[in-house]
């Protein structure tokens, strides 16, 4: 008698069968994009600790075209990333009411994406002032 072997589904792809699938993965994809900017700004940190020769040759580093292409890269990634964290908010928060009312999933995402790009254009202010 031959020993049956346990049916064993793939699991190659299973994401790209389903667009909602799809999104999550890129989601998390570009979460990488986040981690790796973070440590970008820690080594900026980590410079500015070790004095100001340190702290300019790393601005100096951020001047070569390798890194302009990896900013451009992760402003994509990470607006890409803040729009899709927003969008699935009202599925992971409980409801908000107002007034008695309770607010369509819009509302919410459009308030968080509101106040990330005040928060954004806040800090341009900020960064754009400092440099004058």
């Amino acid at each position: 008698m031959s020993a049956r072997r346990p049916y064993v589904r793939s699991m190659d792809g299973w994401w790209r069968k389903n667009p909602f699938f799809v999104e999550y993965m890129i989601h998390e994809g570009t979460a990488l994009f986040v981690a790796a900017y973070a440590g970008v700004l820690l080594t900026g940190v980590y410079r500015l600790s070790q004095g100001e020769a340190a702290w300019n040759s790393w601005l100096a580093a951020l001047q070569s075209p390798w890194y302009i292409i990896f900013h451009l890269l992760a402003l994509v990634a990470l607006t890409y990333h803040t729009y899709t964290w927003f969008k699935i908010m009202p599925r992971t928060m409980p409801p908000l009411v107002i007034g008695g009312k309770r607010q369509p999933g819009w509302v919410i995402t459009a308030g968080g994406l509101a106040a990330a790009a005040a928060a954004c254009l806040g800090l341009l202010a900020l960064v754009w002032g400092m440099a004058r």
